[in-house]
């Protein structure tokens, strides 16, 4: 599928043939049984690269999947509390808290206000407040409390 001649032949080992025509670099690949693949179809003239194609793109998906295998994808975990809670469901909850930040992800803390608790918002940002300090030696704030709607929320990140 190369259409354009001259090309500049490398072998598989990296040895430079130079530059050739379409016809003597396939006939040079053919001459090894390998294939002649374009490397580098923007460089004058085009690069083209005598290898095992089929090898070449299982080496290629074998480092993709390995790679996907390392990676560790980032959750943001949600933990709601609401603004009268008891020393120990507070406790429960930030257990919680703090096994997602162990585990390397985010948490979203929410304070939910219902009815007439919305007048009193000290007190749900007092209740984030001692979240977050109790939460500081493996968490950082990554966005500071804020209000959005009957709900006040904050984003912690693991240290």
């Amino acid at each position: 599928m190369i259409r354009i001649s001259p090309v500049r032949v490398i072998t598989g080992d990296g040895e430079q043939l130079g530059v050739l025509p379409i016809e003597e670099a396939l006939a040079a690949a053919l001459e090894r049984g390998l294939d002649l693949v374009e490397v580098a179809p923007t460089a004058r003239p085009p690069v083209v690269k005598i290898m095992d194609y089929g090898k070449f793109k299982f080496e290629e998906a074998k480092a993709a999947r390995a790679a996907k295998k390392k990676q560790h994808i980032i959750q943001l975990k949600e933990v709601k509390y609401r603004p009268g809670i008891d020393d120990h469901d507070f406790d429960f909850k930030t257990r919680h808290a703090r096994e997602f930040l162990g585990d390397g992800n985010k948490v979203k803390v929410t304070m939910m206000f219902r009815g007439r608790q919305i007048a009193h918002l000290d007190l749900g940002r007092a209740v984030l407040d001692r979240v977050a300090a109790s939460l500081a030696d493996v968490g950082k704030i990554e966005m500071d409390a804020k209000l959005e709607g009957r709900n006040m929320t904050m984003v912690l990140a693991p240290r």
